[in-house]
């Protein structure tokens, strides 16, 4: 497997609907939340057996943090199915 990043700018209140909608995805392994100044705020793992249990808390967390800055950068980490060398 690969492990691909991915990094998103979300300004306020978009940023718990991006989180919510990242979870769901499902191929997500880490989400990382940076301020503007692009410190780590907030860094959830995420695995499938655990997203709806996971889903609730973070997004409430999450949705106090957009209240905090104007600006938040997410970044992703996705498995994605890539060419194994045996």
């Amino acid at each position: 497997m690969t492990v691909t990043k991915e990094e998103v700018r979300v300004r306020g209140a978009e940023l718990a609907e991006k989180i919510k909608e990242f979870i769901h995805e499902g191929n997500i392994c880490r989400i990382i939340v940076k301020n503007a100044h692009g410190h780590t705020v907030l860094e959830i793992p995420v695995t499938v057996g655990v997203v709806a249990f996971i889903a609730a808390p973070v997004v409430t967390a999450v949705g106090a943090l957009a209240a905090l800055a104007a600006e938040w950068s997410i970044e992703v980490e996705r498995d994605e199915p890539g060419e194994e060398n045996t």
